[in-house]
This record gives structure tokens, C-alpha cells and sequence, in this order.
């Protein structure tokens, strides 16, 4: 008796229906566009793989023997299954993309362009508030990318994920509106001294961003506020910064709140390199916008045009080499 065999092509599945429902070697070989010669040893081979004989020849006949009519329902139901899936990928699933917060501008407009490039591709929002928190996901595969400073994730998460840089974005300070620095049109770090900024500590999302600021305020006098419990949404945020009254370190498209002014950080101007990320060998028609998107703001409105002044973390610029 043979050996039950391990794995069957599905070609040789769909050579065999062809016979059986045309009955004539010649018609099936016609109807899959393959040689009769090509077609007879494709019988032949699933015949011996299968260990029996599947049709009963003559010089004016075509039959089915007992075994082939066994194999027929099997092999169409195995056939449908193969297609349903073939169609199922067809159409590329949603590509999810985190934007940190609703109310940041980079990754928001180049989510819009993206989807104006691709409009028969679903491209869905998602907000995991940090990209150390969005990395988890993306290399668990419940996220596809994600927007962020790519130099504050560890050596071995971002050994998993690659990135373009997208843009170098002036960053800022979210003063209380009674704030002694408030009615200043720009606020020169060296005025900070003597402060503690919120900029993070604690939150497991976003440690990339507290390490941004230790690495602006080292030297400068400039504290780090403690960490405290995470607020979660926006109302909250705000009334934990209207009840501390701690000034917050943002960057300059960061959305207005009540009773709060945002200004610009100057002397020098301090900048956060911003970057798409995504889980490496990621395939999809959607990323493949998200990154032309990226691409095309960037040079027209000369996102990546590196600042002749000011301030970037010497491993920021380490990190951008790489990307492509």
C-alpha cells in the first residue's frame, strides 16, 4: 500500500478536475491552456503521489474510475477553499497608522496625502500617544506604522522596525497663560532655568520623548518634572497641567489648549526629527503611499532641509544615515 503523501499540489488538483468533468484529456488540456503531453503527465504523477489509479482509459473513452469519483467532491471543496483564500488577500487589508495624538500636524497631513495617492486603499487612524508604545504594536502586527523619533527607541526594538526621516520640527513650550514667560512671543531656554518641564517621565508610551528633553536641559539648569500618573485624553491633560501649573514641552503644531499659550523655543531653536516607522518586511500598497507621501511634503515644503542653526541630539543625526 502507498505512503499517504505529505502535500499535494493544487496544479495537479486542478489538472485531474478539469479531466474528470471534461472526460476527454484533449478538452481539459485545451480548457487550462496546457499541452495534452503536459497535461497526461500531471494524471500521471498525481496518480502515483496518491497511490491510485484515478481514470480507466480507452481509445473512445474517458472514465472516472471508483477512487477518482472519491477524489472529485474532495478535491473541488480543497480547490474553493485555495481560492477563497487567493481572494481574501486579493484586496490588501486595512493599513492602520498611528498619529500619536489627534492634534498633531506631520503625521496627520501626511496620512491625508497618502490617501489621496492611494484613494482604493484603506488607510485607518489610530492614536497609541507615543511611538516607544506604537513600536510594541507594530512588531506585534497589531499596528502597521507609525509616526516618531525613531533615535529614542532601544538598539534592539529598532533593529525590528525600519523608517524614513520625515521632518525636522521646531519644538516649543506649553506655558499656563499667567505663566511669568506667557507674553513672550518666543522663549529663550537659558529663561528657563530654575523651571521643571513635564516632558513625559513615567508615561511607558513615550520614554523617547523624555529622553529628547534630558538630553535639551542637560546643562541648562532646566528640570524635568517627576513623573505622575498618566492622564488619559485630552480633558484630563489639561486639568492636571491647569492644576499643577507645570510647563510642558511640546513641539510648535502642538494644539492649543484653554487657558494655555504655546511659544516657540529659541536660543537656540531646539528640533525634534520626526519619522515614519514601520515593522520591517512590511509589504502593503498603503505604506507604500504613506512613504511617497512622506517623500513629497518633505520636499516641498523642505521638512528635511537640516537647520544651518540650532539644536539636534548628536545621536539623532547618527540614526538618520541609515533610513532611506
Amino acid at each position: 500500500m502507498a505512503s499517504r503523501p505529505s502535500h499535494l499540489d493544487p496544479r495537479l488538483l486542478r489538472v485531474f478536475v478539469a479531466v474528470a468533468e471534461e472526460l476527454h484529456f484533449t478538452r481539459a488540456a485545451a480548457r487550462l491552456h496546457l499541452a495534452q503531453q503536459a497535461l497526461s503527465r500531471d494524471v500521471r504523477r498525481l496518480e502515483r503521489e496518491l497511490g491510485a489509479e484515478l481514470f480507466v482509459r480507452t481509445t473512445r473513452q474517458v472514465t472516472l474510475t471508483a477512487d477518482g469519483d472519491r477524489l472529485l467532491p474532495l478535491a473541488r471543496a480543497a480547490l474553493a477553499a485555495q481560492d477563497a483564500l487567493l481572494a481574501a488577500f486579493d484586496e490588501p487589508r486595512p493599513l492602520l497608522v498611528d498619529l500619536n495624538s489627534p492634534g498633531l500636524v506631520t503625521g496627520r497631513r501626511v496620512l491625508h496625502r497618502a490617501r489621496e495617492l492611494a484613494p482604493d486603499c484603506e488607510l485607518m487612524a489610530r492614536y497609541e500617544s507615543g511611538l516607544t508604545g506604537a513600536a510594541a504594536e507594530l512588531v506585534a502586527g497589531r499596528l502597521d506604522a507609525s509616526f516618531g523619533r525613531f533615535a529614542g527607541l532601544g538598539p534592539a526594538l529598532r533593529d525590528r522596525l525600519d523608517g524614513q526621516p520625515v521632518r525636522f520640527e521646531p519644538m516649543a513650550i506649553v506655558l499656563p497663560d499667567d505663566h511669568r514667560l506667557a507674553g513672550a512671543d518666543a522663549v529663550p531656554l537659558a529663561e528657563l532655568a530654575g523651571e521643571t518641564v513635564y516632558a513625559g517621565a513615567g508615561n511607558p508610551r513615550t520614554p523617547e520623548w523624555t529622553d529628547l528633553a534630558h538630553h535639551l536641559f542637560e546643562g541648562r539648569g532646566i528640570a524635568v518634572a517627576p513623573p505622575l500618573p498618566l492622564a488619559v485624553g485630552d480633558e484630563e491633560f489639561q486639568r492636571i497641567m491647569a492644576k499643577t501649573q507645570t510647563p510642558v514641552l511640546a513641539v510648535e503644531d502642538f494644539p492649543a489648549m484653554p487657558r494655555t499659550v504655546v511659544r516657540p523655543l529659541i536660543d537656540p531653536v531646539p528640533w525634534s526629527l520626526v519619522s515614519l516607522v514601520w515593522r520591517k518586511g512590511l509589504v502593503h500598497r498603503g505604506l507604500t503611499a504613506l512613504r511617497r507621501a512622506a517623500a513629497e511634503l518633505a520636499e516641498a515644503e523642505g521638512w528635511l532641509r537640516r537647520p544651518v542653526e540650532g539644536w539636534i541630539p548628536a545621536i539623532d543625526l547618527e540614526i538618520i544615515g541609515p533610513h532611506k
